[in-house]
C-alpha cells in the first residue's frame, strides 16, 4: 500500500511537515517493502487552493494514506471522496518516526 508523508525535504531523514498543502515535498512509502519517492510538492508556495491541488497528486500516484499533522477542510473532501485515509502526525522528527508509528499502528485517524 502507498503512503503518503508530508516533509520538509526529499529523504527519510528530513522533518515532517505539519502542513499538508504547504508540505514542500511528499514522502511516499510503499508499506509492503518500504521503498519510497519523493515528489516535490509544485504547490506548497501557492497563493491558495493548494490543498485541493496537492491532494490530486496523492490521487495520480495511487496513495491510499496520508500521514500528516493539518489538512485543511477543502483538502480533506477531495481526499475523503478519493478514499484516502487520513492520520495525524505532529510534532516534527524525521519522516522514518512516522513511517515507524504507521507501521506500528499508533497514529490515530482524524
Amino acid at each position: 500500500m502507498k503512503v503518503c508523508f508530508t516533509s520538509k525535504g526529499a529523504t527519510l531523514d528530513t522533518p515532517t511537515e505539519e502542513r499538508f498543502g504547504r508540505a514542500p515535498y511528499f514522502i511516499i512509502v510503499e508499506s509492503e517493502n518500504g521503498s519510497f519517492e519523493a515528489i516535490p510538492n509544485p504547490y506548497a508556495d501557492g497563493s491558495g487552493g493548494v490543498g485541493p491541488k496537492a491532494a490530486q497528486i496523492l490521487i495520480a500516484h495511487n496513495v491510499k494514506a496520508l500521514i500528516s499533522g493539518q489538512v485543511g477542510g477543502n483538502a480533506r473532501e477531495v481526499l475523503d471522496a478519493a478514499g484516502i485515509a487520513m492520520y495525524t502526525y505532529t510534532g516534527g522528527g524525521p519522516v522514518k518516526a512516522a513511517v515507524d508509528k504507521f507501521t506500528e499502528n499508533t497514529l490515530i485517524r482524524s
